[in-house]
C-alpha cells in the first residue's frame, strides 16, 4: 500500500462478502474479516445513497469497542429502479422478474461506505449508472440457472456472464456495481489517516 503511516493500523473489514474481499486484497490492504448479522432495515422515507449510507453506519454501529490502532472497514450496496429498491431475488421466479424489470433500460447502484476508529467516523457514498441491453427469456434463464444470482442485490453480478454480455455502458465506478467503490475508499482511506 502507498498510503503514509497505513502500517501503523490494523483494519476490520465487516463484510462477508467474497467481493469487497477480493477488491481490498487487490490494492494491497491487509485486514481481518469481523462479521456481525444486523437486520438490513431502514426507515421508509430514506431514498438513493441515504439507504446504504443508513446501512453501513448501522453495521459499523455494532463495534463499539476498537483498539486505538484498528480501522474499520463497513458497506452497503443497492440497486434502485423507478424510485425503489430491487433486493436479493428470493428463488428463481423473483429474480426473473427483477432482470425483467431491468432489462433494456438504465439503473442506479449506490454503495455508502463507513470508516470508523475509535475516535472518528466518515460516510461517503459512490452511484453509477448501468445500461442494460434488452435481455431474452432465454438469456435470462441461462444466467439464471448457471449462476444462481440469489445472494446478489438486483439479481445480477456485473463481473458474471450477464455483465459480458447485457451491458452496453455504465457511468461511474464498474467496482462499485461490484460491491466496493475501491478507487475512492483508497483517496478516502488516505484521508482518513492522514488528514
Amino acid at each position: 500500500m502507498f498510503i503514509p503511516n497505513i502500517e501503523n493500523y490494523k483494519f476490520i473489514l465487516a463484510s462477508q462478502s467474497p467481493r469487497r474481499q477480493y477488491l481490498l486484497k487487490e490494492i494491497g490492504l491487509e485486514f481481518d474479516v469481523k462479521h456481525k448479522h444486523i437486520e438490513e432495515t431502514y426507515p421508509d422515507n430514506l431514498k438513493e445513497e441515504e439507504i446504504p449510507l443508513f446501512l453501513a453506519k448501522k453495521k459499523a454501529g455494532e463495534f463499539n469497542n476498537l483498539l486505538e490502532n484498528e480501522i474499520l472497514i463497513t458497506a452497503d450496496t443497492i440497486v434502485w429502479m423507478r424510485d425503489k429498491v430491487l433486493k436479493k431475488p428470493v428463488d428463481k421466479e423473483d429474480a426473473m422478474r427483477i432482470l425483467n424489470e431491468l432489462s433494456g433500460k438504465c439503473h442506479q447502484v449506490y454503495s455508502g461506505v463507513c470508516i470508523k476508529s475509535r475516535d472518528k467516523e466518515v460516510l461517503f457514498s459512490s452511484c453509477t449508472d448501468v445500461y442494460f441491453k434488452k435481455l431474452t427469456y432465454t438469456e435470462l434463464d441461462y444466467y439464471i440457472d448457471r449462476y444462481e444470482p440469489y445472494d446478489k442485490a438486483g439479481a445480477y453480478g456485473i463481473q458474471e456472464w450477464i455483465g459480458y454480455i447485457g451491458v452496453e455502458k455504465i457511468n461511474g465506478s464498474y467496482f462499485n456495481v461490484v460491491g466496493l467503490p475501491i478507487q475512492k475508499l483508497y483517496t478516502e482511506l488516505d484521508d482518513f489517516i492522514n488528514s
